[in-house]
């Protein structure tokens, strides 16, 4: 199948034939016929499988022939709503690309960034807005965004936005809109509180699913390292200095902020072109990191999974798991970022003993048993126990006061 046996009209062909985009993926040929007879939708699809086309396109052609989109007093008559900024920025330069030979007005919104050319952005008016939930929220109770002519409303990311606890916000959003809007739900995965959600929000949908949850790539060599955790930044190391080639791009995932900016830091003192992504960082910050990874001036790239969900990153060589992730589904759309497009990819996974319980239940679910790798300098010991971090307790007995603090203290009588 083409694009063009999909209905779509010339400007939005022609803008995909610049693109060098010309068969869609299953989930835009599954999505877009339905999406055009006005159904809602929930469907599943991992980061890569081309879901923002799947919405965008259909979307679009049908702004592109309404006669209202053309007047000078633009209304926002389409949503995105997602979890991150960087997704939502990544959403709106798709929008532009695929819009950029009709009519239409496209926006992004989000947080952590100055709300004054956002307020500009919004007076101009916009027909396709792209919003992260609280910062639409803040400005809607400014009564700067008018949510009652929106046609189509799009949820994208669902799962991470409910973890990242927008429940209460996607709602109040959902309700904001007008009641005939079409809406559509694109999630990774599809949870209990993910189809809880859809329950209460779609009307009678029609479900998609091309989220291969339980399988990985066919062309990811997956290798299990098993080494203490104090020797995990070593191990990365030799990694980094003997087995992977020098122009690699790399993205490694750590559990925490702390540990993307602890090994962004002790990988640039030991020469590597590194950049980290991560919740806490400001926005400029990382989105500048995001440019240089993906120019090819950072060749590797540390990132929390909520960081990095939903930004898809062409040509990766390799991923390392430098924390074993607790859910199997988490280690198989980390891995999934590379290997893809025909192309061959390695997953590295360093495993402390600790971690060892988590190892089998990714195992468990991608029905297959990891290589391990026994020669390397880092080696676990067979009988090595975890790590039980004890607190120091006090010198004083639970519920007594010290002689210093009982003198301190101030009587009433």
């Amino acid at each position: 199948m083409q694009f063009k046996d999909l209905q779509l009209h010339k400007p939005i062909l022609r803008a995909l034939a610049e693109k060098n985009y010309q068969n869609p993926t299953l989930i835009q040929e599954r999505a877009i016929p339905l999406i055009f007879e006005g159904h809602d939708l929930i469907a599943s699809a991992q980061t890569g499988t081309g879901k923002t086309a799947a919405y965008a396109l259909p979307m679009l052609q049908r702004l592109f022939t309404n006669p209202d989109t053309i007047k000078k007093s633009k209304k926002i008559r389409a949503l995105i709503v997602c979890p991150t900024r960087e997704l939502a920025i990544q959403i709106e330069e798709s929008f532009a690309a695929y819009s950029t030979h009709t009519h239409l007005a496209t926006g992004v919104v989000f947080g952590g960034a100055s709300t004054d050319p956002q307020k500009q952005l919004l007076k101009k008016g916009v027909d396709i807005l792209i919003a992260t939930p609280g910062r639409l929220l803040d400005l809607h109770k400014q009564d700067l965004v008018n949510l009652s002519y929106i046609e189509t409303l799009v949820l994208d990311e669902a799962d991470l936005m409910l973890d990242m606890g927008f429940i209460d916000d996607v709602k109040k959003i959902e309700r904001l809109c007008t009641r005939e809007k079409q809406t559509l739900l694109f999630s990774a995965t599809m949870p209990y509180k993910v189809t809880e959600l859809a329950k209460t929000i779609l009307n009678t949908p029609k479900k998609i699913n091309v989220a291969a949850n339980n399988t990985t790539a066919t062309g990811v060599y997956q290798v299990l390292y098993y080494t203490p955790k104090p020797n995990k930044i070593e191990l990365c190391l030799h990694l980094l200095r003997k087995t992977i080639n020098q122009e690699a791009k790399i993205i490694i995932f750590r559990r925490t902020k702390y540990g993307v900016d602890k090994l962004e830091s002790s990988l640039i003192k030991n020469g590597f072109k590194v950049c980290g992504i991560h919740g806490d960082k400001s926005q400029s910050a990382r989105q500048t990191a995001l440019n240089d990874f993906k120019k090819g001036e950072a060749t590797i790239l540390i990132a929390t999974d909520v960081a990095a969900r939903g930004i898809d990153i062409e040509a990766i060589d390799a991923v390392i798991n430098f924390d074993i992730p607790h859910i199997a589904e988490t280690y198989i759309h980390r891995i999934g970022r590379t290997g893809r497009a025909g192309k061959t990819g390695m997953a590295y996974s360093f495993c402390s003993a600790d971690e060892k319980n988590y190892i089998k239940t990714i195992e468990r679910a991608i029905l297959q048993n990891i290589t391990v790798e026994e020669e390397h300098p880092y080696p676990l010991a067979p009988n090595a126990k975890p790590e039980v971090h004890k607190k120091k307790g006090s010198k004083y007995k639970k519920g007594r006061k010290s002689e210093a603090s009982k003198k301190k203290k101030k009587r009433w009588y």
